[in-house]
């Protein structure tokens, strides 16, 4: 196939593009990519350090008994076409220069084309306290699996008390995440009758419930409704698990007797180890419009590891997928590449009582009231139980439609302005 460099010997027939990362957005690229290439013209590998696909959204449900475990679960090398190569072995380091990925055991794969889509890695141990005394006891992250198994355990155990939930600081993966918790905490404990015995606290960064104006108002006013205080511009320093505190920058304190906190994010650890292809949290700095690497054309990322000004949520993954495939396809033509990412984000936040509601938006268009995808769609910024049905039928629709690369049918990667209504907050 024709393009701007001569490919490199990658062990096979044409141009090989290595994708780091079997996640959503590496999965998604992968098979979108499949399609638009065969075999001969084109070699793609995916690699990942495991084999365990985690379902992200699913994570939430898990603390309240609402999903098990292993139904989250699914093999990486499953989820792709079967004319991609999957390669399971750690991320040593890239090197840029020779266009060359290190992997363990001292592998090497050159690349004439590389997808960085290794996602956001939580980082505990870099809160002080965090880890410490009262981890996996009294403070819990629903963020990774074992920590939402943990703290489903720890809640079946509690009996009153302060909770709080708390996110560290940004940027993390799914921003609406925390204060779904929150809501669905308010209907845990009305459920099993002891509600009134908590204390049910949100601690933000942020100066209001969520980084938009009129989505903070709405969230915020939910958050009121049901009881749960709120306390913003709060950035987590250090957690006292024995003495049940969590300690500001500014020395604020927030007590609890069960903290659900949401740590600090940052990019894979090989990121750190590969000069020019990170920045300073080791997410990956690339055009958000054509997500490219702008000192290196051949490196594109997607997902959680991209260092967007967008929200690191499932959705941006899908929506970027089409932009970044075509992309890839007119830099290995030659061509100039196409500014078309809007950063469209599309989230359901569940409020409980079989509730959810819908934030839709983009990099220049915050989240507003209305209708999605258009004007008979689904309810914008307000309650309803169709789009906590919306929420639920996600999961069949990302192992089935979202991850093998197909598009949804009705929705565009476009944020849709149909059926939305312009208000100031």
């Amino acid at each position: 196939m024709p393009g701007p460099h001569l490919p490199h010997d990658s062990g096979g027939m044409g141009t090989h593009i290595v994708i780091l990362g079997g996640g959503t957005g590496g999965t998604l690229t992968a098979n979108r990519l499949r399609r638009m290439y065969d075999e001969n013209e084109c070699r793609i590998t995916v690699v990942d350090q495991d084999d365990d696909h985690v379902y992200q959204p699913g994570l939430l449900f898990v603390p309240f008994g609402a999903a098990q475990p292993h139904h989250l679960v699914r093999s990486r090398p499953q989820q792709l076409h079967a004319a991609v190569d999957y390669k399971q072995a750690r991320i040593e380091r890239v090197d840029l220069d020779a266009r060359t990925v290190h992997l363990s055991g001292g592998i090497r794969m050159t690349y004439d084309v590389l997808v960085v889509a290794t996602g956001a890695t939580l980082l505990p141990e870099e809160t002080e306290g965090l880890t410490g005394p009262g981890w996996g006891e009294k403070v819990f992250t629903f963020y990774d699996l074992p920590g939402a198994v943990g703290l489903h355990h720890a809640l079946e155990r509690f009996e009153g008390g302060r909770v709080v939930v708390n996110v560290a600081d940004l940027p993390i993966k799914c921003p609406v995440a925390p204060l779904e918790f929150a809501f669905l905490a308010d209907w845990y404990f009305q459920r099993r009758g002891i509600r009134d015995k908590v204390q049910l606290t949100y601690a933000t960064p942020l100066d209001g419930a969520f980084t938009k104006p009129v989505a903070a108002e709405a969230l915020g006013g939910l958050l009121a409704a049901k009881g749960i205080e709120l306390v913003t511009e709060f950035t987590l320093g250090e957690v006292d698990g024995e003495g049940g505190r969590l300690l500001s920058y500014d020395e604020r304190e927030v007590p609890f007797d069960l903290a659900v906190v949401v740590p600090l994010h940052g990019g894979a650890e090989y990121i750190e180890r590969s000069p020019g292809l990170g920045d300073e949290l080791g997410f990956i700095p690339v055009d958000q419009h054509t997500l490219q690497h702008p000192q290196h054309p051949e490196v594109f990322a997607i997902g959680d590891a991209a260092g967007l000004p967008a929200s690191k949520a499932g959705s941006v993954a899908h929506f970027a997928g089409e932009t970044l495939t075509h992309n890839i396809g007119r830099f290995l033509a030659g061509q100039p590449l196409d500014a078309t990412f809007d950063g469209h984000t599309n989230c359901f936040v569940e409020t409980g009582f079989h509730k959810a509601l819908l934030i839709d938006f983009n990099y220049d268009t915050e989240p507003l009231p209305g209708h999605f995808p258009a004007a008979l769609g689904l309810p914008l910024l307000k309650e309803s139980h169709a789009n906590h049905l919306g929420k639920l039928a996600f999961e069949w629709l990302y192992w089935h439609s979202l991850l093998p690369g197909r598009e949804l049918p009705g929705i565009d990667s476009a944020m849709p302005e149909h059926g939305k209504h312009h208000v100031h907050a």
